[in-house]
């Protein structure tokens, strides 16, 4: 299967990892991410202002870039999705604002492209199933709480392509490489986002929240598809133990960097060393490393 992808701004740079891993895992189980030419930022928030053309503007260059190219475009950048999916949506549904938007880009577009995050692609289009068959190394052993955050859940009428208030799509995908998802209550709590630059003392307390509520329900890792929500989860560890004497830190994992271990590709390239928490003494005990605990 051949699919249109935007790797979007922190995958081409800090994210490079998750990329690298996204990449050689779709291809592994079959779908093939053909890069869009050309493309520019999506804008990274969904404009507040639904009359602001300048920040519609970027998302739909994207969307119409898209187009020319097939039917249906994919991101595995949970922000990325939620822009480009709420403006496909907001153009086809606003008919006057569409003509706006058009005249504005230069281009004609009426939302027909199918936005979909990688996720909902590796579940929908490729199967669990059809990734269990590809599965070499399996993560036996391996505990793992997927946490979701808002992207790809909220607003739900909008975006989610699972149960708001009880996403699986992640805990499926863990299972369908052999991990044992463990399930708690915070798994679609906010991480705080864009709030760690204004207020970090409010995000730590939050992310603080969730992986104690993910530890008590006996896991030793954190798996999630937003590297936003990768980066505060996993940054604000170092100083709540400084904050929270017992607390313990667990890795984060970026979805797909289990699942290429999993299916047995070369991971030197997944961006361990951007780890704050490093993940390969855990991933080194459970087997699944092939390298040094500290990464030479």
């Amino acid at each position: 299967m051949k699919v249109s992808y935007f790797p979007g701004c922190t995958l081409n740079t800090t994210g490079k990892g998750f990329d690298n891993a996204v990449r050689a895992s779709a291809a592994a189980v079959g779908l093939e991410l053909v890069e869009l030419p050309d493309w520019n930022c999506c804008g990274a928030t969904y404009p507040l202002i639904i009359d602001n053309m300048l920040e519609l503007a970027a998302p739909a260059h994207v969307l119409v870039a898209a187009r020319d190219e097939g039917s249906t475009l994919t991101t595995a950048c949970t922000t990325c999705y939620n822009v480009l999916k709420r403006t496909n949506l907001f153009i086809r549904e606003h008919e006057e604002e569409r003509e706006r938007i058009n005249d504005f880009i230069e281009a004609t577009y009426d939302g027909k492209v199918e936005v979909k995050d990688i996720v909902h692609l590796l579940r929908d289009d490729i199967g669990y199933e059809a990734v269990r068959d590809k599965v070499v190394k399996p993560l036996k052993g391996l505990k793992v709480a997927s946490y979701y955050g808002c992207m790809v859940l909220r607003p739900p009428d909008e975006v989610a392509y699972d149960d708001p208030d009880h996403p699986q799509s992640l805990d499926d995908l863990m299972a369908a490489l052999g991990a044992t998802p463990a399930d708690y209550a915070h798994k679609n709590e906010c991480c705080g986002a864009y709030l760690a630059v204004k207020d970090p003392d409010v995000t730590r307390e939050m992310v603080y929240t969730i992986l104690k509520s993910a530890q008590a329900a006996g896991t030793e890792a954190v798996v999630t598809n937003c590297p936003l929500c990768q980066f505060n989860l996993d940054r604000q560890q170092a100083q709540m133990q400084k904050l929270h004497a017992s607390y313990q830190p667990v890795p984060v994992f970026y979805f797909s960097q289990l699942m290429g271990l999993a299916l047995g590709l070369d991971a030197s390239d997944y961006g361990w060393e951007r780890h704050y928490i490093d993940a390969r003494p855990l991933l080194s005990e459970r087997g699944l490393w092939n390298g040094k605990a500290d990464g030479s």
